[in-house]
């Protein structure tokens, strides 16, 4: 008998698709996050569209972890309380309704949580953060924007340095206190939220790794894709093993409490 595997909530985008004119409203999620999910945390990914921020916690209740993934969209910037600084840049209001209210939810009830470039902003906002609406513009602050105009495997190619505390589960999972990431977004940390803890960091000081101090699971975070390449292992790899660790002994406890004793998750910070 094949053993069920772990499921893993990824929230969805809003978007409208189609030929101009004749566009629809669609809830999606990228394959490649799927994908990261399914072979690199060994889970289930699972969508719930519609899902209501009022009932959280039926749904946090059938799952064993949440991973906030990626975007075209930013989060807007009325949750730090900013102006949008650039009309042409796609929002997406009911995901914020939705994320912001899951990231915290997440924290209380000890679910695994792993945050991936804008999910890695959600969780700063959600927790008393803000945002650099454009990076590339502060002075001293590198482009971390991809190339415009080329394929996938150029935009998503590493692109700079991330400096990785050495006492942290990153520089462990990376076997170093240094890895080379890829680097696709305009916003970025300005105020880190109370409560987290900066481990990594690009050339310009930019914070792109963190932890959630003191919870009850994995709770950690990055600004960069690490599902785009996590089947070649290191760092990016050893992202998603951990996570699929962490929501297995959810599942257990979930599932089977009786049986589960006092087994700790390992990666809880």
């Amino acid at each position: 008998m094949v053993e069920a595997q772990c499921l893993v909530w990824l929230p969805v985008d809003h978007r409208l698709l189609g030929a101009q004119g004749r566009q629809m409203p669609y809830v999606v999620v990228g394959d490649k996050y799927a994908r990261a999910v399914k072979h690199g945390a060994q889970a289930q990914p699972v969508l719930f569209p519609m899902a209501d921020p009022a009932r959280i916690g039926e749904l946090l209740a059938v799952v064993d972890g949440v991973m906030l993934t990626g975007s075209p969209s930013n989060i807007h910037p009325s949750h730090f309380d900013e102006v949008v600084a650039d009309l042409d840049l796609p929002l997406d209001p009911a995901r914020d309704a939705l994320t912001l209210a899951l990231v915290r939810a997440c924290v209380d009830a000890g679910v695994p949580l792993l945050g991936l470039c804008r999910g890695f902003q959600e969780i700063n906002v959600a927790m008393g953060g803000s945002l650099h609406q454009q990076v590339q513009n502060l002075p001293g602050m590198m482009d971390h924007r991809e190339p415009e105009g080329q394929p996938p495997d150029v935009m998503y190619a590493r692109r700079h340095a991330v400096h990785l505390e050495p006492d942290s589960v990153f520089a462990r999972w990376a076997g170093g206190t240094q890895a080379q990431v890829n680097s696709l977004h305009s916003q970025g940390v300005n105020r880190l939220a109370p409560g987290l803890r900066a481990l990594g960091r690009a050339p310009d000081g930019l914070v792109e790794a963190f932890a959630v101090e003191g919870a009850q699971a994995f709770a950690y975070a990055v600004q960069w894709h690490p599902e785009w390449d996590f089947g070649s292992g290191g760092l990016d790899g050893a992202i998603f093993a951990a996570f699929g660790e962490s929501c297995r002994v959810r599942r257990q406890a979930r599932l089977d409490p009786a049986t589960c004793g006092n087994k700790k998750d390992p990666w809880r910070t």
